[in-house]
């Protein structure tokens, strides 16, 4: 097969300018991949036109052509100053990264270079003390080294990357308008060099090209060289509609023996989830691999303990030791435990000795819920993730 590995994207971008009613997004409950509680999208639409993206599936309602028609939200820093400015609250803000980068748009995609949105929303974040998360495919992200280090300095910059492998080819026809891996990984080697810490999300792979034992092993090995901190996996999701309909002709065009395959493991879940079979496979795989280059598989307690409050702290600890046990082939209470934990508003240091009241809380989980409470951490997780 031949793939054009020429990357310049030369479709006509139409690009708009829209007026937003508001920037953060508060998550109800803190995520477990990125340790945040808010987030934003400061554009809509991405030019980068990533084949699998499912910011293409309808129920994103994103208008246009994606992946050559973008909105940048131009009244975006007005609104996020008042969002953030504790003077402005009623209620302060959750203690907690704020993340850049969503499903819908990469805040760094080519149209940040005419804009700087994106870099805005740095200068604010550090104004106001927040650490900060930010998920992209684009090395322009560089380019904004000097506010990430201030932010730092006073609390914690985090700067991910995500890929489907790290095989330029693949990229090229996958990924059409994002630099090439190997740039993604000179620029995680960079951050490291500028003491910022990085995490690789190889997110999703592509199944049955991307997801191949020798492909995962090679990105794993060139992540832990360039001095990630951690990777996180996942698969592929696809949605009916759009987003199928899109991925499906570039997998006809140029790997039709592959269509059938597709057929087979994914069969209209509502969410775009393949098979459980096929997730439990390619995660028994990269558990294997990850075991072996010794990486964290989450983000290691070091980077978030001291950046989110101890109810969230639990949260996330109890949601991480479910995923271990769970990438290990083990059923696991523990994530329903942390759904639990999530719902209450006071401070668990005044509930002690009430966990194992509650619906699918027992003893044993109570005893990591008091041990995370004195301690900041827990001997499971500690023994689990190798953190």
């Amino acid at each position: 097969m031949n793939i054009n590995t020429n990357r310049e994207y030369t479709d006509v971008v139409t690009i708009r300018e829209i007026n937003a009613k508001s920037i953060l997004r508060k998550h109800k409950r803190i995520d477990s991949w990125f340790l945040s509680r808010y987030g934003m999208n400061l554009y809509r639409g991405c030019t980068h036109n990533c084949v699998y993206c499912d910011g293409r599936a309808e129920g994103y309602y994103v208008d246009g052509d994606f992946g050559t028609e973008v909105a940048g939200k131009v009244n975006a820093i007005e609104i996020l100053r008042r969002e953030l400015d504790p003077a402005r609250r009623r209620k302060p803000l959750k203690k907690g990264f704020m993340m850049i980068g969503g499903g819908v748009g990469d805040s760094y995609q080519p149209i940040e270079k005419q804009y700087r949105i994106s870099r805005k929303a740095l200068e604010l974040i550090a104004e106001y003390q927040f650490p900060v998360h930010i998920l992209t495919k684009s090395t322009l992200v560089k380019r904004d080294i000097d506010v990430l280090k201030a932010i730092n300095e006073k609390n914690r910059a985090i700067v991910s990357f995500s890929f489907s492998s790290v095989d330029d080819d693949i990229s090229a026809l996958f990924e059409p308008g994002v630099p090439p891996p190997s740039e993604r990984l000179e620029t995680i080697k960079f951050f490291k060099q500028e003491g910022i810490a990085c995490g690789m999300y190889l997110v999703p792979v592509i199944p049955f090209i991307t997801d191949k034992p020798r492909l995962m092993e090679d990105a794993v090995r060139r992540a832990r060289d360039t001095g990630v901190d951690f990777i996180n996996f996942s698969g592929m999701t696809l949605k009916d509609g759009r987003q199928k309909d899109y991925f499906m002709q570039t997998i006809t065009e140029h790997y039709p023996d592959l269509t059938s395959s597709y057929r087979k493991i994914y069969k209209s879940d509502k969410w775009g989830q393949a098979s459980g079979e096929y997730y439990q496979s390619i995660h028994q795989t990269f558990s294997t691999i990850i075991d072996q280059y010794k990486i964290p598989s989450r983000m290691p307690l070091r980077l978030f303990s001291d950046q989110i409050d101890e109810n969230d702290l639990v949260v996330a600890l109890l949601d991480h030791i479910d995923y271990y046990l769970k990438l290990s082939g083990n059923r696991s209470p523990y994530g329903y435990a942390s759904y639990v934990i999530s719902q209450i508003k006071e401070p668990l240091t005044t509930m002690r000795g009430s966990f194992c009241q509650m619906k699918g809380i027992g003893q044993s989980i109570e005893r990591v819920i008091h041990e995370i409470l004195d301690s900041g951490s827990s001997s499971l997780y500690e023994r689990l993730s190798g953190d």
